[in-house]
């Protein structure tokens, strides 16, 4: 039960975290994002049942290819004179390299047929992993002005300054809500790869997890700020 991801969970709790970013700051930047995230994952459910689904007609497709090769290999075989090979050894050297180019051109040409679905589904999740990764970076800018120390302690303001008008809660509950969006991001990018083991797949998305934990990671030293610097 507890072994797998559950995609209607992340999908309720984005929902319930945007509705929470909404709530709190109404028609903010970050609740667009938080929406932003809500329509991605819903696409994601989508997308990862079609990764982690068979192509059948690609399947049969590809069987019919592979047999058809495997045909004109058999009828190549039954068609060659053994005698006559062996009447000079420059043509049994000749016959055996000539040989030796259709078996590798023909496991070639096999390769890349029984690969092509795999392919196919490893470069849809990569393009939808790589959404994920530009909206954890989109995040990462929205709390980057988010300064805990000029409200702590105040200072004057330059004209090209950003509006402060946070208080120390606002503040904390802002970036709290930063970070718990890009733990769910990564949640999010692991479902691509729940029932798709590919390892070019499998490598972005720990990228993706790396990646926003580095972000968190940033953000809670912020509130880690906040937090000291209350009485």
């Amino acid at each position: 039960m507890y072994r797998a991801l559950n995609p209607d969970y992340i999908i309720q709790t984005i929902g319930q975290l945007h509705d929470r970013i909404q709530e709190r700051f109404p028609g903010s930047g970050l609740s667009k994002v938080a929406a932003e995230l809500q329509q991605i994952s819903d696409e994601a459910v989508a997308r990862a049942e079609w990764i982690s689904k068979p192509l059948l007609p690609l399947r049969i497709g590809i069987g019919g290819l592979v047999a058809l090769l495997a045909a004109v290999i058999l009828v190549a075989l039954a068609n060659l004179n053994i005698t006559k090979l062996w009447e000079s050894f420059a043509d049994f050297v000749q016959a055996v390299e000539a040989g030796i180019n259709d078996i590798v051109f023909f496991g070639i040409a096999i390769f890349f047929l029984v690969t092509l679905e795999a392919r196919i589904k490893r470069k849809r999740a990569l393009k939808a992993i790589h959404e994920l990764r530009a909206l954890a970076h989109i995040i990462d800018m929205h709390q980057l002005t988010k300064d805990p120390e000029a409200i702590l302690r105040g200072g004057p303001a330059t004209q090209s300054s950003p509006k402060r008008t946070m208080t120390t809660f606002e503040m904390s509950r802002y970036l709290d809500y930063c970070s718990e969006m890009l733990s769910l991001i990564g949640k999010v990018a692991a479902l691509y790869v729940q029932r798709f083991d590919d390892p070019v797949a499998l490598s972005a998305v720990d990228e993706i997890e790396e990646l926003t934990t580095g972000l968190s990671r940033k953000v809670w030293q912020k509130i880690m700020l906040i937090t000291q610097a209350k009485p």
